[in-house]
């Protein structure tokens, strides 16, 4: 009936096999259509191709956005014991040396002759006051630049990088001029002090302590001063500090600086885990390669003219936050980074196949419906078409 028999086909090779296998492929969630049944286009190769760009590109920056990894910042109670605190100070006075007093006094009550574990080094004021390197407080447009350069300074791989490639020590004093005599005096250096709340202070010699010898001249007072370097912890010269490089001046010989620093301990931590090691001792974490403990501080200041009867000078008064800040940058597992890509890829697929075949459906409704208005809506069996064949035949 059907020619199937004369061109030696047979309709059973069209049925599903019995069996174990043909049982099998009633769970089969992927039906599979034979190619013969398949048409490929232009549009659709048109497509593959941005759906795969597209894939591409989601791939990649699911990738080095793990590679690039996440931070984190945790404030926790701070458990390691530690009873000292490293001050690092590197800051040049408008005053001869000879006419300085360096002190630190904590709430315990200690009381560290600062200017005789300080080194002195005369110098000229001149050859310090730099516009391009001072930051001045009043400047607005130098103000933005260096709240920009401190914000790169709370990255972790920025800050395990400049310390890695710094060098940790203080930079020698230019050398004057032959005959020329300093004006100014620069103390820097570090010194070990308790880790309580304390005040850090230069005032001129023999005034504020009890000592022997003549007073100062109050002519020769000028507590104009630019702080190089203030950090506590270890020294790390290439982080920039709040008070780093910055120039405080006055016309006046009874002038009072004023700092107020609130230290925050903190952590700079680089790990592929949630552990970070810890000293069995003190129970207090390890420094290591991907890991830098050390301290910030924020800071405010003021700075105005006091009576004769009060005391100079430049005073920074501290105090230690018990709380331990922790910046940690993390990086998932391989094994995550696979599934979102198989995610990503998928997704794009299956969402670009439906876009795709709701397109087709929708273009043929409307070339149908071209078709039928371009007809007048009749088909080929009952339209004009099949009357003016009966027409002509009848003639």
């Amino acid at each position: 009936m059907n020619g199937f028999a004369s061109h030696g086909l047979d309709e059973g090779a069209f049925e599903d096999k019995t069996g174990i296998t043909g049982g099998l492929r009633t769970f089969d969630a992927f039906p599979k259509t034979k190619p013969t049944y398949t048409r490929r286009t232009s549009t659709g190769g048109y497509t593959t191709l941005v759906l795969s760009l597209f894939c591409l590109f989601l791939s990649f920056s699911e990738f080095r956005r793990w590679f690039a990894g996440s931070e984190t910042q945790q404030f926790s109670v701070e458990k390691g014991v530690s009873q000292t605190l490293q001050i690092n100070l590197d800051t040049v006075v408008a005053m001869r040396c000879q006419d300085l007093h360096i002190n630190i006094q904590d709430a315990s009550g200690d009381r560290i002759l600062a200017g005789d574990l300080l080194k002195k080094d005369p110098t000229s004021w001149a050859m310090w006051v730099n516009p391009k390197k001072v930051h001045h407080s009043n400047n607005l447009g130098d103000k933005r630049r260096r709240e920009d350069m401190e914000q790169e300074d709370t990255h972790v791989a920025h800050v395990l990088g400049e310390v890695r490639k710094a060098r940790r020590n203080y930079k020698k004093t230019p050398r004057m001029g032959r005959g020329s005599q300093g004006d100014a005096c620069r103390v820097y250096g570090s010194l070990e002090g308790n880790k309580v709340q304390g005040d850090f202070h230069i005032t001129a010699r023999g005034h504020g302590y009890m000592e022997f010898g003549e007073h100062l001249s109050h002519e020769a007072f000028n507590f104009s001063h630019i702080i190089n370097e203030l950090s506590f912890g270890p020294l790390y010269p290439s982080l920039l500090n709040p008070l780093d490089h910055t120039l405080a001046t006055t016309d006046t010989h009874f002038n009072k600086f004023q700092y107020y620093l609130s230290i925050v301990p903190t952590i700079y931590t680089r790990t592929f885990t949630d552990r970070i090691p810890l000293n069995r001792t003190t129970h207090s974490p390890l420094a290591s390669t991907s890991t830098i403990l050390t301290n910030q501080y924020a800071v405010t200041s003021q700075s105005h003219e006091v009576p004769e009867q009060s005391i100079p000078g430049i005073f920074f008064k501290f105090d230690i936050e018990p709380i331990l800040l922790t910046i940690s940058e993390s990086r998932g597992g391989f094994l995550a980074l696979c599934v979102r890509v198989v995610n990503v890829i998928s997704g794009v697929l299956v969402g670009g196949g439906w876009c795709y075949q709701l397109w087709g459906w929708g273009r043929e409704n409307v070339q149908s419906g071209r078709a039928r208005a371009k007809s007048g809506g009749e088909g080929m069996l009952h339209g004009r078409k099949e009357e003016e064949d009966e027409g002509e035949s009848a003639a």
